[in-house]
């Protein structure tokens, strides 16, 4: 990353990313979106148990939205569950434990809600990790990929003929402004190669990836709206302790969890979202560039499907028989 695009993507940050790009934007916002009543509809959001993901679970559910969290550990999930509850006075919150690295288990998980339920009008991929260190999984694949990338893929292409079932369907996936560094790296997607693994690279090459992933479920299923977001820089456990540095730097100028995932909320319900293109990237309820200006993070039309193609691949090896 050249000098020039670190000073653009802080400047950029700085206004936009921060508390008060947010409180700037939300002048614009049209209070009315949010005012209505979802009894009925279904709403799957992974990584709900903490940080942004509860945030919008909390928020759906004050709406009367049936919520679906998928955590990774069953003890934070419950915890998390019962603070949903009690905070939005809907006891129709559900939880399913699911570790997201694991690609079986996502197939497994997705083929058994197919089963048990007959609507889901709203996936929201958030779980995500940012490991700091190459952790191999026991699948041979590298972690952070597995969980941000291949899982996310694996979750939504499964869970689409249910999703186009039900009544306005939409996917949101929770993304970041990290992918503004990143170009789509094909020849080693789970970045392998890297003599000196870096966390925060590896992290922001998935993010480019779930982009690219929104962009072409877009352009494959009409039925169902796609987008992508960026929640801003927010104060969430995530950040704190993925990214201690940053957070020391930053803990003055940060959103909160909940001002950053209302975008994710604004996606999932607001009828102003569905008039919006579908396979778009959101910042602040705005459709907003997904490269920096003269980046060179554009990938080639090649790239981009030998990616799609790659992906497909990977993930035919773990499906069930």
């Amino acid at each position: 990353m050249s000098l020039y695009q670190k000073g653009a993507f802080l400047i950029k940050g700085l206004r936009e990313f921060t508390i008060n790009g947010y409180l700037s934007a939300a002048k614009s916002f049209n209070s009315q979106d949010l005012e209505k009543d979802i009894t009925g509809n279904v709403y799957m959001i992974t990584g709900a148990n903490s940080g942004l993901g509860k945030s919008a679970a909390i928020a759906l559910a004050r709406k009367g939205g049936e919520i679906h969290m998928v955590c990774r550990n069953e003890e934070r999930g419950n915890a998390a569950k019962n603070e949903i509850v009690e905070e939005s006075s809907n006891s129709n919150v559900h939880l399913h434990i699911l570790d997201m690295s694991h690609p079986k288990d996502v197939y497994a998980f997705a083929n058994k809600f197919l089963q048990d339920h007959n609507i889901l009008n709203v996936l929201v991929n958030n779980s995500g990790c940012m490991v700091n260190e190459r952790v191999i999984t026991s699948d041979e694949l590298e972690t952070n990929f597995a969980t941000n990338t291949l899982g996310t893929y694996i979750l939504t292409q499964q869970l689409l003929p249910l999703l186009k079932q039900s009544d306005k369907p939409r996917v949101i996936t929770v993304s970041s402004g990290g992918m503004y560094t990143q170009k789509l790296n094909v020849q080693d997607m789970q970045m392998l190669q890297l003599q000196k693994f870096e966390g925060e690279m590896v992290y922001a090459q998935n993010k480019r990836q779930q982009v690219i992933l929104t962009e072409e479920w877009a352009k494959q299923e009409s039925a169902v709206h796609f987008s992508c977001m960026h929640p801003g820089w927010a104060d969430t456990p995530a950040v704190r302790t993925s990214m201690p540095g940053f957070y020391d730097a930053m803990k003055n100028k940060l959103r909160t969890s909940e001002q950053g995932a209302d975008t994710i909320v604004w996606l999932a319900m607001a009828d102003a979202a569905l008039a919006k293109p579908s396979g778009k990237f959101f910042l602040d309820r705005k459709p907003t560039n997904t490269h920096l200006a003269l980046a060179w993070t554009r990938e080639s039309a090649r790239d981009r499907a030998q990616f799609l193609q790659n992906l497909a691949e990977l993930a035919e090896k773990f499906k069930p028989a």
